[in-house]
């Protein structure tokens, strides 16, 4: 593979990623602006783990991503939901018994790092996921400042600034390319008027 060719296919690939990359973060941007809370996609939300309670577990500034319980009545003991702790706090905790009382079915929770139960049983109407057993480190820092105004304001502004800055370091590549092969072309002509 020549140089120039390579460095074709690796300015593309570059390109590619980079795109993606921006594309996927602005739909989850919007999503989470469009849903009022966290990210969602295809019936699955990202949330983002602001304490130490469910430590080791999940570590703290971390993504986690949990699914819409469809039956909310239907969770067992030691299945790990995120709840309405009351009506600006969310809460993801283990459930450590299952409670029923004739047509309703309460929850007791506990942190896997906390000492106690939770104080107040969980009601199965205030289950808002479940989750799914995928956690991704550290990123939640990261997706709480984009879904913050200045975050957001960058995240829409900055990908348009690195496509300008792209397309302008393509533009001096091809026509570096150009004078290198004018150069070239005017040395080999006047060598054959020489000789």
């Amino acid at each position: 593979m020549t140089k120039s060719k390579w460095f074709k296919w690796t300015s593309n690939l570059l390109y590619a990623l980079i795109f993606t990359f921006l594309l996927t973060m602005i739909v989850i941007v919007m999503s989470s602006r469009a849903s009022g809370g966290e990210p969602e996609l295809f019936g699955y939300q990202l949330k983002t783990v602001l304490s130490g309670s469910m430590e080791p577990t999940f570590k703290t500034g971390s993504v986690i991503v949990v699914k819409k319980v469809e039956d909310q009545k239907s969770l067992l003991k030691n299945d790990v939901i995120t709840f309405k702790q009351d009506e600006t706090n969310i809460v993801t905790h283990r459930i450590i018994e299952v409670v029923k009382q004739g047509d309703n079915v309460f929850y007791r929770t506990q942190g896997d790092n906390n000492k106690a139960p939770d104080s107040n049983p969980v009601l199965s109407e205030n289950v808002v996921a479940s989750y799914s057993g995928i956690t991704v480190p550290f990123i939640g820092y990261f997706l709480k400042w984009m879904s913050s105004p200045l975050g957001t304001g960058i995240l829409l502004i900055g990908p348009g600034l690195l496509l300008l800055g792209y397309a302008g370091w393509t533009i001096r590549q091809a026509i570096r390319e150009i004078e290198e092969k004018v150069k070239t072309a005017s040395v080999d002509g006047s060598e054959k008027i020489v000789s």
